[in-house]
């Protein structure tokens, strides 16, 4: 197809990231982009040769020529922002998470309803290669019949500027819900959560959140599965871990316990002492548009001195990044929805909100809303 989508990525941090991907798409124009501080905003505009540049989002929204917008703000602003663009008639995609509230995750899913636009959350983990190496794994009948799903996403959030300091760890639980969630495309009907330990006095006073550890139980609507997920930020001594694990009847998949070491296959029927096998996950770029290819394999923005904190911390993101602008790009153009979509980015978001406020209940299921019949 010969058609170009216009985007204007909103956020020049871990945004950048995007640009020259978008900008090597063969279905993509990297039209504008949109930074409040202006100096940066020139000095990426430049980089790139990118004319089109808005200090103000409001502005941006009335420009005709804009199609979608791809949403990299931080993440107190991006329920507004999301519903602004969509109201002003423009396509969607947001980094993680949809919203702070289930009540605007609902506001999201309406909106899409009642423009027709199209809203996708750029979850890294269901386009990284381990994912996709399990996925295939799944779709060829090798696991046989998946039993239970678990993940866990371990991070250390000390000196993370803004709205980090003691956020509750489920509030951010996108990363280890994605995948549970993703793979046989399940929908979470509820949840319950403990929260363990006691993270830092002043910490604690921001939110209003004790919890050094949030583990949650989610089950599955229409479905016999449940999955287990875990969530760390602060006070906890842990390497960065943003993990999945899937066990089948057939095959099992364990993530490494160390970053950088090869996952482990485990094989039914086998003599004990076979039944596990690290495996190397391959590169998934065969799935891509020859022109972003190479873009699985590194960052693409200040590579050498200046890479966006979440991409040194989450080891490149498992060469999401290329899949999540092509999936978005590709919906467009065939006007479908994209993976995930609006409610499937809200249950997986909601989660999340849910867990905590279950773990403030002392582990009270709480059940989700319906967001596809919002």
């Amino acid at each position: 197809m010969s058609k170009k989508i216009n985007v204007a990525i909103i956020g020049l941090g871990f945004g950048a990231e995007f640009i020259p991907i978008y900008q090597q798409h063969p279905n993509a124009n990297m039209y504008a982009i949109c930074q409040r501080t202006e100096s940066k905003l020139n000095e990426i505009g430049d980089q790139y040769g990118i004319e089109v540049r808005y200090t103000d989002y409001d502005e941006l929204l009335k420009d005709p020529n804009i199609d979608a917008v791809h949403i990299n703000s931080p993440i107190p602003n991006h329920a507004e922002q999301t519903l602004k663009a969509l109201r002003a008639g423009k396509h969607v995609a947001c980094t993680v998470p949809m919203a702070t509230s289930v009540e605007d995750c609902i506001e999201i899913v309406k909106a899409t309803r009642e423009t027709g636009k199209k809203y996708m959350m750029m979850e890294t983990v269901v386009y990284a290669r381990e994912f996709l190496f399990v996925k295939e794994l799944y779709e060829k009948g090798e696991l046989g019949k998946v039993q239970f799903l678990k993940a866990s996403h371990q991070q250390d959030m000390e000196g993370w500027p803004d709205y980090w300091p003691g956020l509750p760890p489920m509030h951010y639980a996108t990363h280890c819900v994605g995948p549970v969630a993703g793979l046989l495309k399940l929908e979470a009907e509820y949840v319950s959560c403990f929260g363990s330990g006691t993270i830092s006095e002043d910490l604690i006073k921001i939110h209003n959140s004790p919890f050094a550890v949030e583990s949650a139980h989610i089950k599955f609507k229409d479905s016999d599965l449940s999955a287990y997920v875990y969530r760390s930020l602060f006070d906890v001594a842990r390497q960065y871990r943003e993990s999945f694990e899937v066990y089948g009847s057939k095959k099992s998949f364990e993530w490494p316990l160390i970053e950088g070491e090869d996952p482990v296959i485990h094989t039914a029927k086998k003599p004990e002492h076979e039944i596990p096998e690290k495996v190397t996950t391959p590169d998934y770029a065969h799935y891509l548009p020859e022109e972003i290819r190479h873009f699985t394999g590194h960052g693409v923005y200040n590579l050498d001195d200046n890479a966006h904190l979440s991409f040194v911390q989450g080891g490149g993101h498992g060469g999401s990044h290329p899949h999540l602008a092509h999936e978005f790009i590709s919906a467009l153009i065939e006007d479908r929805e994209p993976f995930p979509n609006a409610w499937q980015s809200a249950n997986w978001t909601s989660v999340g909100i849910l867990a905590h406020e279950s773990a403030l209940q002392g582990g009270a299921i709480i059940k989700l809303p319906d967001f596809k019949n919002v």
